[in-house]
């Protein structure tokens, strides 16, 4: 059996965590400002509630927008730091054991699923469209999907070797993995919520 490379060097995984860490970091503390806003002014409109479609108020003002009994973007703030000192890290040239990195991405799992439940939540229950919450799925996607397939290519997981050449290869297919996820929601937006007919 090949030997585990938990001490590779991924370049472009470290830049990309650099830039989704920022962007997400960045979306979940204007989310949470804005929660405190309304905390302080329950009569307050948000900066990001547009209309009745696109709007954070709706979101953060919802059970859902609190699963965990405090507000949903502290959970983002918190977290987005992560990737940001992962990359920082590797481009540092450190390594991590193999322990560390299945951590990592059973943060990333756990992220992914969340924002899959609220994706579901906001198109079929909520009817809105946060832009912020938009911002952090765009960047959670793609980056629960290069973790993963780091992860089995570089033989962290157990994994056949067919496997984990399948996962080097699908590294590659990653920009247009997404940009189908992405059009899944958006056609699942569509038919929801008839975004084009509110929106014009």
């Amino acid at each position: 059996m090949p030997e585990r490379q938990t001490h590779t060097r991924p370049i472009a995984l470290a830049v990309w965590l650099v830039i989704a860490g920022v962007i997400g970091w960045w979306a979940a503390f204007t989310l949470t400002m804005e929660r405190l806003h309304k905390l302080e002014d329950p009569n307050a409109i948000a900066s990001c509630d547009f209309n009745s479609l696109v709007q954070c108020s709706a979101n953060l003002e919802s059970w859902q927008g609190s699963v965990f009994g405090f507000p949903n973007p502290l959970l983002g703030v918190a977290g987005w730091v992560a990737p940001i000192v992962v990359a920082v890290a590797l481009l540092a040239r450190a390594r991590f054991a193999r322990w560390f990195w299945l951590l990592f991405e059973l943060g990333m799992l756990f992220a992914f699923g969340f924002v899959c439940w609220l994706i579901f939540q906001s198109l079929f229950v909520l009817g809105t469209l946060c832009p912020w919450c938009v911002v952090t799925w765009v960047v959670t996607i793609p980056t629960f999907y290069t973790v993963t397939l780091h992860v089995v290519r570089a033989g962290l997981l157990p994994a056949p070797t067919a496997v984990r050449h399948a996962a080097d290869r699908l590294m590659g297919w990653v920009p247009l993995i997404t940009v189908v996820s992405y059009a899944i929601i958006a056609i699942l937006a569509q038919l929801q919520l008839d975004v084009l007919g509110r929106a014009f």
